[in-house]
């Protein structure tokens, strides 16, 4: 996807949240920090292999902000109590992270022309994300501010702007000859910066702390409508699937 049309797609998707909140009478805002480790999956070494999914993993770092419809800032007092107000949150955040990628594979690990050039290869995908979720908690958001409970569960689902830039050289010379470069990859490597969307499907917990912060831990799953975010697409057969990541994340949440 062109990064213009990605742009437009991702303004419009922020807009009809903007618009969402708009139209509640009154809330209150919460921002916190997220940070922890990104799994890359990507075209170095073979998807769903338990090595490369261990080796391939880097980390990412993250801001966010939350609009809560279950509190009034203006009148420091709780909203009118709908299903809406008291089950559902709308989430922005800014988020960049980094891996360091590696053909991880029983392939690369033969002793042949193949196995050392995949080998030899390393590559880093660098990724900045912008984007709105919208989040259900299926208990009481009420409930859980006020103390009634410890731990409040949701599930969200999202979309990102993501810019990225990714990085590959070898160790055997410059790639997109015969020599250094995989056959699978010869004129299927493109480094140059790009922009796609990310579908973005979230699973997670908060915990009280105090009355004014929350521990949050989040399992998201963020998928790319791009297959050159890590800098490769190579002509095979079994390359159905565009880039995506899984980022374990733990943060800390401020109540405005």
């Amino acid at each position: 996807m062109n990064s213009r049309f990605a742009g437009i797609l991702f303004l419009l998707f922020l807009s009809t949240c903007m618009n969402i909140s708009q139209a509640q009478l009154g809330f209150s805002h919460e921002v916190g920090v997220i940070a922890g480790p990104v799994a890359f999956q990507s075209d170095y070494g073979e998807r769903y292999d338990f090595d490369t999914n261990k080796g391939n993993v880097g980390i990412g770092i993250g801001l966010v902000h939350y609009i809560n419809f279950a509190y009034r800032a203006d009148c420091n007092c709780y909203s009118r109590d709908t299903y809406w107000n008291d089950h559902f949150k709308i989430r922005s955040q800014l988020a960049y992270h980094v891996t360091t990628l590696n053909h991880l594979s029983e392939l690369s690990e033969r002793n042949s022309i193949g196995g050392l050039q995949l080998r030899s290869m390393e590559g880093k995908a660098k990724v900045f994300e912008a984007g709105a979720h919208l989040e259900y908690y299926p208990f009481s958001i009420r409930d859980f501010q006020n103390g009634g409970y410890k731990w409040a569960p949701y599930i969200g689902l999202g979309l990102h702007y993501a810019n990225y830039k990714p990085e590959a050289e070898s160790s055997l010379g410059p790639l997109g000859n015969s020599i250094t470069t995989f056959p699978t990859f010869i004129d299927r490597i493109d480094t140059d910066r790009g922009s796609t969307l990310a579908y973005v499907a979230d699973l997670g917990v908060r915990y009280k702390l105090t009355p004014l912060s929350d521990l949050l831990i989040s399992s998201a799953w963020h998928y790319y409508d791009d297959n050159y975010v890590d800098g490769l697409s190579p002509n095979n057969p079994n390359n159905r699937n565009d880039d995506w990541i899984w980022w374990f994340n733990i943060g800390f949440i401020y109540y405005l």
